[in-house]
């Protein structure tokens, strides 16, 4: 199977402490990953640095193949990241779900007229469980953490990414929000062969859902 990360020679150091320190590491298209480990493993650092978010301190991050950098144009609008935190804009639920799409529009891609934006986000917010007419107007300070956490998978998968990278996605969220965003990142696997990563505590849902694990411990992969 083809990859679409592999790392070689990864370092990278906060504070002159090596945080994250991987020899080599590959992950195949269409997989889905879990990554476990004690708090500060270098889970965090590590989906950042699949994010294309930041540099490494030393070693090389291939995507499809090739070697590429922060905020290159081919990842740009390949791989969205998900926190444990839900950052929306301070508008509408809907503003929030087609800013993403907005902004490709403005690019270039095609098939987001404002019909079939508003097509896409309907479709995007049943995946989350969210009501299309009882929330697309609600304002952000309108809504629960996990609505709030709802919404801003919402914003990352109505754009169909080849890549989905979430960090602790459903730690601060209720029971239902939770539910409702593992399914959305299993159906963004299953319906568009997205290749998701998840850094989780939760071991159940990794064991449930991933295809393979990663744990690392004090910055390194140990199996």
């Amino acid at each position: 199977m083809t990859n679409i990360f592999e790392l070689k020679g990864i370092e990278h150091i906060y504070n002159n402490r090596k945080a994250l320190d991987i020899k080599h590491l590959a992950i195949s298209k269409g997989d889905i990953i879990g990554v476990r480990g004690p708090n500060g493993s270098g889970k965090t650092t590590l989906l950042k640095l699949l994010a294309f978010a930041m540099r490494p301190t030393k070693g090389t991050l291939f995507f499809n193949g090739k070697p590429e950098f922060p905020f290159s144009k081919h990842v740009r609008f390949s791989i969205t990241l998900l926190t444990q935190e839900p950052y929306l804009l301070k508008r509408t639920v809907y503003e929030n779900i087609s800013y993403g799409l907005k902004i490709r529009h403005k690019h270039g891609f095609a098939g987001n007229s404002d019909k079939q934006i508003k097509m896409k986000i309907r479709i995007a917010m049943s995946y989350v469980g969210l009501d299309f007419n009882a929330f697309s107007n609600r304002k952000w300070d309108e809504l629960s953490g996990g609505e709030a956490q709802r919404v801003a998978m919402a914003a990352r998968i109505v754009l169909k990414p080849d890549v989905l990278l979430l960090d602790e996605p459903t730690a601060s969220v209720d029971i239902e929000s939770a539910k409702k965003i593992r399914e959305a990142a299993r159906n963004a696997r299953d319906k568009w062969g997205t290749t998701v990563v998840v850094a989780s505590h939760d071991r159940n849902w990794l064991d449930e859902v991933c295809d393979n694990h990663i744990h690392l411990v004090e910055g390194s992969i140990v199996s």
